[in-house]
């Protein structure tokens, strides 16, 4: 499995002594970083784990991490498609544009205020849906005005292990992968895990869109459903006792969609209870190529959502430096 360095600095409580809020939903950490925290876990990434990242920066190369706007079309689960309009405003050579595009339709970070715990419809720190009306409390804005999401990052390239053992995983299945076989990927790369760390996994989802017909890939976004980190208590555990500061794929949920039990339903635990980011459909293609060529799984990382004040969701703009 792989290894992992702890730090003397912060101790989370353990995972067996979730919730925290105790007259609140499974599993949440609510209150961990004080009562009016809005980072989660994000508090994990410090001025430290910033100057230890830089130090990943070897080969000076840069990998946007980001597909097009209008990567998928359409996008997954009925969202609006993106849109731009350029308008030329003679007499004057010069030209603006106007984008209309729903956050989460191309690569995307999931925020605090996009997912509740369904049963008790609580967000983050006990949040209400009126909150996300009325306030602008848990949004993406208050990432940005901390500096965004800036750390060391680590790919785990689970559909290149696979298919060198000959594992079928299909990706428009709701195909879990497995802690086991993360572990083992995480073996093989020879990966040391770190405090802070953003966690990438590569499932290959995006590969298999992209050699899709646009007839299937119309299929394949209307239907949804999708491979993914399996839903249950080791995955969990492992999340929060490695002391990831975020998590990401190449997938459209992070999870194994449909989720397969609900009990430890991911988008649930991550978002509404711990305040850790999720990030879908991210582009780890060339990434992917580029660690395995210098055979270098971590990399300095940078993300700066749209400064957008109460914002739910967004694009990236992350960029991988090797």
């Amino acid at each position: 499995m792989g290894e992992y360095i702890s730090s003397p600095q912060f101790k989370k409580p353990s995972f067996d002594s979730l919730p925290l809020r105790k007259d609140g939903p499974h599993g949440n950490a609510w209150g961990l970083f004080g009562e009016n925290d809005q980072l989660g876990i994000l508090n994990l990434l410090t001025p430290e784990t910033t100057k230890a990242a830089t130090k990943e920066i070897v080969h000076g190369i840069r990998i946007c991490t980001d597909w097009p706007l209008n990567k998928f079309q359409p996008p997954l689960y009925g969202r609006l498609a993106f849109y731009q309009e350029i308008r030329h405003k003679y007499p004057r050579t010069v030209n603006d544009d106007i984008l209309t595009f729903n956050t989460q339709s191309s690569t995307q970070w999931d925020g605090f205020r996009h997912y509740a715990y369904q049963n008790e419809k609580r967000y983050f720190n006990g949040l209400r849906q009126d909150d996300i009306h009325l306030t602008t409390t848990n949004g993406i804005h208050v990432w940005v005005d901390n500096g965004g999401i800036v750390g060391r990052g680590v790919l785990l390239d689970y559909h290149s292990w696979a298919e060198a053992h000959g594992i079928s995983h299909p990706a428009f299945e709701s195909t879990s992968i497995p802690l086991a076989h993360l572990l083992q990927v995480a073996e093989s790369q020879n990966v040391v895990f770190r405090p802070g760390d953003i966690l990438f996994v590569r499932s290959g989802y995006a590969k298999a869109y992209d050699a899709a017909s646009p007839e299937v890939q119309a299929r394949v976004t209307e239907k949804g459903s999708s491979i993914g980190v399996e839903s249950c208590e080791e995955i969990l555990r492992w999340i929060w006792d490695s002391n990831f500061a975020a998590v990401a794929g190449d997938q459209p949920a992070w999870e194994a969609w449909p989720c397969q039990d609900r009990r430890f339903w991911n988008h649930e635990w991550f978002l509404a209870g711990w305040g850790l980011p999720i990030g879908e459909l991210f582009n780890l293609e060339t990434l992917a190529v580029e660690c395995a060529k210098q055979k270098k799984w971590s990399f300095y990382f940078s993300s700066v959502p749209l400064n957008v004040p109460g914002g739910v969701a967004s694009p990236p703009n992350g960029v991988a430096i090797l």
